[in-house]
């Protein structure tokens, strides 16, 4: 990525050069977006990646539903998120991050030495709660950082959390190979602390950060032009929550959160469990190759929809994008082409990265910078406490009792509609 995409365009001015350091507060705004991105790798690469890789290897292991694992870790990311925004508000980043890589550390322990079912489903709700202590902080860093590029930065952001499962799928199958399961394990373990402690280093607030007197009259500067521009890239007026919960643009985002969220996820373990079902129908099939391209597609487009969120809006680009999922959705029990497949799943992935992708930005455009964290802990309950059931949980009991992936892949194309509708609602008001 070039730096200068990060360039502030106001960097330039001469007229206050003497007692504004731009370009020393640009570095410092840049080495936060890496390391915001980084802090997302892992909590991205084992909540999308993890468990549809091992899934057959857990099902050969352990008596249970599989189904609750995804479930258990959507439901801890509504829990948290909440909590993680508010505390990142007393804690500042670095220390969130920390907070979350000891977390994820006792989680992978768990599933390292798991002994039964109930070892992995607590793994799962570790996973989720670690998850919402660097990546809520990290969309509320950036945002903070270069608020008039809200969707470039958080699109940076969401491209590593979602791209790091499809980097991840294939490699961790290639650990499980060389080292079996506890080395992998143990690895993965290593290159956590390594990632999160690099991220913690170079990741701050603009307000907790070691600026120079004139970094910070720089920062404050680009705050307040921001602010007066008339280009519409500024953040709304700062909402309390309170008050947020109650606007009907509040809602229809939670819904959109509902529905897509639900279909979304479920593709994580349906990619791998459609591909293995159509390998053993005799038709040439890779299902982790499903996964992959959902999850090329899910990191992808984070960042291509960030970026085009800033030009084109939100809400249109989430719903082209959402009724794309739903014609993959529809269209998957048609077809036994691995490449249309492929292509199918993908559909599904960039869906899904588009809701990642223009959440924090909608989010900000309806409610300001101040209370992000906590209002966008508010939405993630959708995420957790419904999407969760009516996705991963209900698909596969609705699978088991079925035998059927059209039924399946049809309710969750009606979500993928929904929500486009519902994304198209939660628009922001114009500006006088």
């Amino acid at each position: 990525m070039s730096t200068s995409t990060l360039q502030d365009p106001i960097s330039s001015d001469s007229s206050s050069a003497a007692s504004v350091d731009m370009a020393g507060r640009d570095r410092h705004a840049r080495l936060a977006v890496i390391g915001a991105a980084l802090s997302t790798f892992w909590s991205g690469a084992l909540i999308f990646g993890f468990p549809g890789v091992m899934k057959s290897i857990w099902a050969a292991k352990f008596e249970g539903e599989l189904g609750w694992i995804m479930t258990l870790v959507i439901f801890s990311l509504g829990i948290f998120t909440f909590f993680a925004g508010k505390w990142h508000m007393k804690l500042g980043t670095r220390r969130s991050y920390l907070v979350g890589t000891a977390i994820l550390l006792v989680c992978m322990l768990l599933v390292a030495y798991a002994q039964n079912i109930w070892m992995l489903y607590l793994f799962a709700f570790l996973n989720g709660t670690a998850s919402c202590f660097v990546y809520s902080p990290s969309l509320a860093t950036v945002q903070n950082w270069y608020p008039h590029r809200r969707g470039l930065v958080t699109g940076i952001v969401n491209l590593v959390f979602g791209l790091s499962a499809a980097v991840m799928s294939p490699l961790f199958k290639v650990m499980y190979d060389a080292w079996g399961y506890a080395g992998m394990c143990w690895v993965t373990i290593a290159l956590i602390v390594v990632t999160n402690l690099i991220a913690a280093a170079i990741t701050e607030m603009p307000e907790r950060s070691n600026l120079t007197p004139e970094q910070r009259r720089a920062h404050e500067e680009l705050l307040e032009r921001v602010a007066t521009s008339d280009s519409g890239a500024a953040p709304a007026a700062d909402v309390e929550p309170k008050v947020a919960v109650r606007t009907r643009s509040f809602w229809f985002i939670w819904l959109a959160w509902c529905f897509m969220g639900a279909a979304g996820i479920s593709m994580v373990t349906l990619s791998t469990g459609y591909g293995e079902f159509l390998s053993d129908a005799g038709y040439a099939v890779a299902a982790v190759g499903l996964l992959t391209a959902f999850n090329l597609t899910n990191g992808f487009s984070r960042i291509v929809a960030g970026a085009l969120s800033d030009v084109m809006g939100r809400n249109l680009l989430g719903a082209i994008s959402f009724i794309l999922a739903a014609l993959g959705y529809f269209l998957l029990p048609f077809t036994h082409n691995f490449v249309v497949l492929c292509i199918l799943c993908a559909l599904v992935g960039f869906a899904f990265g588009t809701l990642f992708a223009i959440t924090a930005p909608l989010g900000t455009d309806l409610f300001g910078l101040k209370y992000f964290g906590l209002i966008f802990g508010y939405i993630f309950t959708a995420y957790g406490f419904v999407g969760g059931l009516v996705g991963p949980l209900l698909s596969s009991y609705v699978l088991n009792a079925t035998q059927s992936y059209t039924v399946v892949f049809t309710y969750l194309g009606v979500f993928c509609v929904l929500a486009a509708i519902f994304i198209m609602l939660a628009k922001p008001k114009k500006r006088s």
